[in-house]
């Protein structure tokens, strides 16, 4: 029997900034419109007119996702350049405030703001969400269920906003809490089957509470229209060889949990308050801090239970092609998350305009 593929896609949303005053700015869908001309849909604005998100197609391995992270990140800096931007990638903005920043019109973020009010607009977050590729929607559940436990893990590497309109907040990611004021939004609930799930889903839109599958907004979801697994649980990387060793770290636990069921082995589910627990440390703490091991029922370093997570992955690895990008998060704990570096910046110098030619300079690391 062939093995699955286990396909990647991975969307980035980079901040758009003024090279003057380092504050968000602006880019009126110049950006967008310049990219549409090489990469058609790999490029969109988001609802706020200082957000540009890039995305990969759909890429057969992590080879090809890193070659295509690295030259979407190329095109839009050449782009922003060019209307005189630089672009920044982090998971909040250190010292912009959302009140000035204009909302892109456009029907369906009209609707989103009339609906959602100042949780829409305060919404001025960026974030990564990776793909990964199933054969069938009854696996993406079972992915959904007993991926859960892993997406405190996987976002504790990922931190990279501890500032937020011109104060240090004492988190370590706290996009998280700003996206929070959504509705379905974090760990998802589990189910029982595909079946379950879209019922549930139907229900919502049949009362009303959504137009479709994509308003369910939490860290993990089976996509609503594509046999894909979608991670949206991590803050938007500094530089392309995270966001790269992340997405093989999902990648290779999709593999990992899958190899353990055409074993008859699964994996122990958790309960989502527990799940939220290690969460709330993740955003607080990032890596510096402890999660629960709950088989152990105690508390251990964050450090450890990664290096746990890795030899947990390390049987499927070599089969994915992706030793060296799971690899890189040992350098990931070595130089800190984005949030320690971005930390380091300002109690070195004071200056959160000196953060932001920081990101600025990171964004472009290793292009």
């Amino acid at each position: 029997m062939a093995k699955p593929v286990f396909t990647l896609g991975i969307e980035e949303e980079f901040q758009t900034i003024d090279p003057e005053t380092r504050d968000l700015r602006s880019h009126m869908s110049q950006i967008v419109e310049g990219g549409k001309m090489v990469l058609q849909e790999q490029v969109k604005a988001e609802m706020h007119q200082s957000v540009v998100e890039v995305g990969t197609t759909i890429c057969q391995n992590i080879e090809e996702a890193r070659h295509q992270v690295i030259h979407l990140r190329q095109h839009v800096i050449e782009l922003a350049d060019k209307v005189g931007l630089k672009i920044a990638a982090a998971g909040t903005h250190p010292f912009s405030r959302w009140q000035d920043q204009p909302i892109t019109s456009d029907v369906r973020y009209d609707k989103i703001v009339e609906e959602l009010q100042d949780a829409a607009r305060s919404n001025l977050v960026f974030g990564m969400h990776v793909h990964v590729g199933l054969e069938t929607r009854e696996l993406g559940v079972y992915m959904m269920n007993s991926l859960r436990y892993f997406l405190p893990h996987i976002f504790a590497l990922s931190t990279n906003s501890p500032f937020w309109e011109g104060r240090e907040t004492g988190y370590k990611s706290f996009r998280t809490k700003v996206f929070e004021r959504f509705p379905r939004t974090g760990i998802p609930e589990h189910f029982a089957s595909a079946s379950e799930y879209d019922e549930y889903i139907a229900l919502l839109v049949k009362t009303g509470c959504i137009d479709n599958g994509k308003k369910i907004w939490w860290d993990l979801r089976l996509h609503p229209f594509f046999n894909t697994i979608e991670y949206r649980v991590c803050d938007m990387m500094l530089r392309a060889d995270e966001a790269i060793a992340l997405a093989a770290v999902m990648q290779a636990l999709v593999a990992k949990i899958h190899k353990l069921m055409v074993s008859n082995l699964s994996f122990r589910q958790y309960r989502k308050a527990l799940i939220n627990e290690n969460k709330w440390r993740a955003a607080r703490y990032g890596i510096a801090g402890k999660m629960i091991d709950f088989g152990k029922q105690e508390e251990i370093s964050t450090r450890t239970l990664i290096l746990e997570l890795l030899d947990f992955v390390d049987d499927v690895v070599d089969e994915l092609g992706s030793r060296h990008e799971v690899e890189y998060v040992l350098k990931m704990l070595e130089m800190g998350t984005g949030a320690d570096r971005q930390l380091a910046v300002f109690r070195q110098t004071g200056d959160l305009k000196q953060v932001v030619d920081f990101i600025v300079a990171e964004t472009t690391f290793g292009l």
